[in-house]
């Protein structure tokens, strides 16, 4: 079904009633159903986790930019779903913008751009604090920027950076118990564009853009950046660091990067424009003209080079509504998998979804995309694209129009886009005046695998949204969350967009000041289940939260939101625990001190349906196992007949410090994590 902007006006789940009042109202409103529960939320439409294949050389949390090795923009996570939502702000007091590119080790700690370096910063206080990092300026002699969009922690906890002087860096910054380091200790330092010119014997054009482990731990780079234009030449190249040679570095030996670099040069003129992707067959590289599938066999194995058709750079008219354009000369986007497909869009005019065989490179799908808009609306497609397997046949497919954002200037022979600056990519009219100066579109497309092979579809479109902010995808509540203009009013608003409908669930008004273009950052949603961050151009990195915890008994004490969580329990996780019946809800995790001897603790919930006898309640103890409450210390609160699932119903808990549901051992402090099982 396309929808347009006529259908979404008349669709039922537009838009939260509380998130459209002033900051005052909406402040009163808050404080009203706090306290008396008679507020409505999106209810969770949880799909199945996301499938892939883990890789054992990368970061078990949300390790890159794009979530995974797979570049899925997807996360198992829990998002806000709208329980009396707020955004909370961090403010940089440093950097000269909000943290940008935020990724998270393997103990969940915020990774982020910090003085031309990373850095790991405490997100969530009202002024970031540094607590580590490495600066090549204060640490390393200066000379050069770690390129941050494509950076990457590994299975080992490292980070693991490609530079603007063409070297690949690995940072230990933390140690073994997950502490951050105050200065990340520097242990592998590789010039690869040296070695990979001693091996080709000729000299290189291009930059180093992007690197990615494989699954047998071969660091893979490729040099680049935007608007490699075949006419000009440019010689780049693609290859590996061996996994040998990687441990023996780090053993504190030496490698011969003569025989342990390997090298694969494409014709003068081809080159890659973003990130690299990995599987189990091995790395997944996406240039101006082609598609490849690489692996390390004695040297760079070419299994498949797939090409496909682009019109070249697109830029606006003289006279059009824009005065950017986008970034790439072919494919805008990196490359996004699945275990069997390798999903990225063309540079035609429509804009084809490709789809090739992972094990084979044969194309199985081109479907067009975003055409329906009227002429006067260029499509470019420079986002990764969402890419989501449940599974059983179906991989659904989210793409969003670009156009307008990028720089005219990097049409210039001279522009070397391997540099990830605001300045070199973006617009200035665009950063200045917003998502005016872009063009709109987002769609979701299925493709679905059949006896015969693959077949194609559109499920929607919106034309009515204009996106350059990385729109993420939870598995957990079944939305995209992106953060978007309104056009009308002016505001910057995060959005929560329902995954299967297209449609509009809420909007949260932040500011219609410029400096709150998100400036084509991706969001980042934290391990705790009620967290979803946004970069700004300007000094405040937003976080929204669902305010779903408070204490009845004292209604002048706000409970954390940073101590909150929220996680996924399956019914074979029960099960494991000799415990029969379904999940009714997320297991709830709130944590306050200063508590008296007994607390009550309120926690709201929705998603609920049918009929709340059947309904028990497990608690969490200290040993991490879960136990049923007794059933004179909870009730559930707000129920009137049968539960409905947009409704907001409140479990209240009595919790006694250090009693059997208290996991927090600290005297007169409690931490308790309860959910609902349905018999």
């Amino acid at each position: 079904m396309k929808m347009t902007r006529r259908n979404f006006l008349s669709a039922s789940a537009l838009t939260l009633l509380s998130c459209q009042l002033a900051p005052a109202a909406r402040a009163d409103c808050l404080l009203s159903d706090l306290f008396h529960g008679a507020d409505t939320a999106l209810p969770p439409k949880p799909l199945t986790a996301k499938v892939m294949d883990a890789n054992p050389f990368m970061g078990r949390s949300e390790s890159n930019i794009h979530h995974d090795c797979y570049n899925t923009d997807s996360t198992d996570a829990i998002l806000p779903v709208g329980i009396c939502p707020e955004v909370n702000v961090a403010m940089e007091k440093t950097n000269p913008n909000a943290s940008p590119a935020i990724f998270f080790d393997n103990f969940d700690n915020p990774v982020s751009p910090f003085l031309g370096g990373l850095a790991i910063r405490d997100l969530d206080a009202e002024e970031v604090r540094t607590i580590g990092f490495f600066s090549p300026a204060k640490h390393d002699g200066g000379g050069y920027l770690i390129q941050s969009s494509y950076s990457f922690v590994d299975g080992r906890n490292l980070i693991v950076c490609p530079t603007s002087h063409n070297h690949v860096l690995m940072l230990r910054a933390t140690d073994e118990n997950g502490t951050p380091l105050p200065v990340f200790e520097k242990v592998l330092d590789i010039n690869i564009k040296e070695a990979a010119e001693r091996v080709l014997g000729r000299s290189l054009e291009q930059n180093l853009l992007s690197i990615v482990f494989d699954y047998d731990g071969n660091l893979w780079f490729v040099t680049g950046g935007f608007r490699i234009y075949p006419s000009r030449g440019q010689q780049g190249a693609m290859g590996y660091i061996s996994h040998n040679a990687i441990d023996a570095i780090l053993a504190g030996g030496t490698a011969d990067l003569d025989h342990e670099v390997h090298v694969y040069a494409p014709a003068p003129g081809e080159g890659a424009e973003n990130g690299i992707a990995s599987c189990r067959e091995g790395a997944v590289i996406l240039t101006n003209l082609a598609c490849y599938l690489l692996r390390a066999n004695g040297g760079v194995e070419v299994v498949w080079r797939t090409p496909y058709d682009s019109v070249g750079a697109k830029d606006s008219r003289e006279g059009a509504a824009t005065t950017g354009g986008g970034l790439a000369w072919g494919g805008g986007s990196t490359p996004t998998l699945t275990r069997d497909l390798v999903l990225f869009t063309d540079n035609m005019e429509p804009i084809n979804l490709i789809a090739v065989d992972m094990k084979t490179g044969e194309q199985v799908v081109s479907i067009p995309v975003l055409d329906d808009l009227p002429d006067d609306m260029p499509v470019s497609v420079e986002n990764s694209i969402i890419g989501y397997d449940d599974g059983n046949g179906t991989v659904s497919v989210i793409v969003c129009n670009w156009f307008g954002a990028g720089n005219p200037n990097l049409a210039n022979p001279d522009s070397d886009s391997s540099v990830q600056s605001y300045d070199v990519l973006y617009d200035p009219n665009w950063v200045a005046k917003g998502n005016a100066m872009v063009m709109p579109g987002i769609e979701r497309v299925d493709i679905v695998k059949t006896e015969g092979g693959y077949e194609a579809k559109s499920v929607w479109v919106r034309d009515d949204l204009r996106d350059t902010s990385m729109v993420r995808l939870s598995t957990a509540t079944g939305y995209l969350y992106g953060y978007m203009q309104d056009l009308n009013s002016g505001m910057w608003q995060f959005i929560m967009i329902d995954f299967r409908t297209g449609e509009t669930g809420y909007t949260y008004d932040v500011s219609d000041k410029p400096g709150y273009n998100n400036m084509a950052i991706g969001m980042y949603g934290g391990s705790q289940g009620n967290v979803l961050y946004c970069p700004t151009g300007y000094l405040e990195l937003l976080r929204i939260q669902d305010r779903f915890a408070y204490l009845p008994e004292m209604p002048y004490r706000r409970v954390d939101l940073d101590l909150t969580s929220r996680a996924v329990v399956t019914a074979d996780d029960l099960n494991a625990q000799g415990i029969t019946g379904a999940p009714a809800a997320w297991l709830h995790s709130v944590t306050v001190d200063n508590v008296h001897p007994n607390t009550t603790v309120a926690i709201k919930v929705n998603g609920l349906s049918g009929d709340a006898s059947v309904l028990r309640l497990y608690a969490r103890g200290a040993d991490g196992k879960l136990i049923e409450v007794d059933k004179a210390l909870w009730t559930l609160e707000g129920v009137e007949g049968e539960m409905k699932p947009d409704d907001i119903y409140e479990i209240h808990v009595n919790v006694e410090d250090n009693g059997t549901y208290d996991a927090n051992e600290t005297e007169k402090a409690l931490t308790i994590a309860v959910m609902l099982v349905s018999e």
